[in-house]
């Protein structure tokens, strides 16, 4: 079985790192193929690029012989179909629906967050977190329902490995960008949150989507609106 899967830059790109992770925590084997972002014109080259494998034109894409799926969580679905005993989900059918619930409020939720605090592995921005935080009580309403809600999970699971749902599952995949955003906006959570933040950031897979992103040293303006340089 030939995977390949079509990323963005690693530093900025968070819906390409869910699958990324994914594939490399569960060992299911993948060509990386990166698109570096420069603009999403149509005229783009990244945009041209894409939508030749795609017509949705956007990353990330799994590419699976003649099979090609667009967005995140179409391919993890996709994955634990073909992967039924690797459980990326749960295996019990109620936490497996809760995952699911969980994972879909990331998919479609906590626009706030995403609109102000941009994952930007490489960089140190507290002041620039603090400075959102004063600014827009939106973020800081959404940062408090994301606290309560991923600890209200962790706490079930004090006596077992600090993920959602005690193995590490999609829903930890789909959370470690948000992880990231909170750590490099230095933005202060609860201790259970913390925790699990910690956790994230030794996890295997995603400290080799750090490091890759690392390595980049790639400026791309149109992400960091908040910087004039790198």
């Amino acid at each position: 079985m030939s995977y390949k899967l079509y990323i963005g830059n690693k530093n900025y790109s968070t819906w390409s790192m869910r699958p990324w992770v994914a594939m490399k925590h569960f060992g299911i084997p993948f060509d990386e193929q990166l698109i570096r972002f420069d603009n999403f014109d149509d005229n783009s080259t990244f945009k041209a690029t894409v939508s030749a494998i795609s017509k949705y034109g956007t990353v990330p894409i799994l590419v699976d012989n003649d099979v090609v799926i667009s967005d995140s969580l179409a391919i993890c679905e996709y994955l634990a179909e073909k992967h039924t005993n690797l459980a990326l989900w749960p295996t019990d059918t109620k936490k497996r629906a809760i995952a699911r619930s969980l994972v879909a409020k990331m998919h479609s939720g906590f626009p706030a967050i995403r609109n102000h605090l941009p994952m930007n592995i490489e960089a140190e921005l507290f002041e620039i977190g603090q400075i959102i935080l004063r600014d827009h009580a939106d973020v800081k309403n959404e940062i408090s329902h994301l606290d309560e809600l991923l600890s209200s999970f962790l706490s079930l699971n004090s006596s077992q490995s600090n993920y959602l749902f005690g193995e590490f599952t999609l829903a930890d995949a789909f959370y470690a960008p948000m992880c990231l955003r909170l750590k490099n906006f230095g933005i202060k959570t609860s201790a259970t949150l913390a925790n699990y933040i910690d956790t994230i950031c030794q996890t295997n897979s995603i400290k080799e989507w750090i490091n890759g992103a690392m390595q980049e040293k790639d400026f791309i303006v149109m992400d960091e609106p908040y910087r004039l340089h790198r």
